[in-house]
């Protein structure tokens, strides 16, 4: 039971990610991955960056295209200037929507917070 200290001291805390029949498909840090490959153009920077082996990062990649059912990450094979990776359209388009979501849960989380103290302290009414 809490003893009655302020009730400033807790937050409330919400994860979003997007599932497919059950299955995770997309969520904070695979959308941190996708920014990294967009800022750095290449997948083995991003996730040399995130501290991911380039074979992680890949795994990542292709388990969200197969689940989503489209490319993500354009790839241009390496050659005399280098190799590199893009992100399609599709991809920046769940990645706004993702913000979003997030923008939204942020909004909500302050406002349930704000309006229902009474349920994270239930002796103090």
């Amino acid at each position: 039971m809490l003893d009655g200290g302020d009730i400033n001291k807790f937050d409330i805390k919400a994860k979003i990610w997007l599932e497919k029949d059950g299955e995770p498909i997309f969520g904070l840090g695979r959308f941190i991955l996708l920014e990294k490959i967009e800022s750095s153009g290449s997948i083995s920077s991003a996730a040399k960056e995130l501290g991911y082996s380039y074979k992680k990062a890949w795994s990542f990649i292709n388990i969200m295209e197969k689940r989503l059912g489209f490319e993500l990450v354009s790839k241009k094979i390496g050659g005399r200037h280098g190799g590199g990776s893009i992100l399609t359209d599709e991809a920046k388009n769940i990645m706004k929507m993702y913000e979003e979501l997030l923008k939204k849960e942020k909004i909500f989380l302050k406002d349930y917070q704000r309006h229902t103290p009474h349920l994270l302290h239930p002796l103090k009414h």
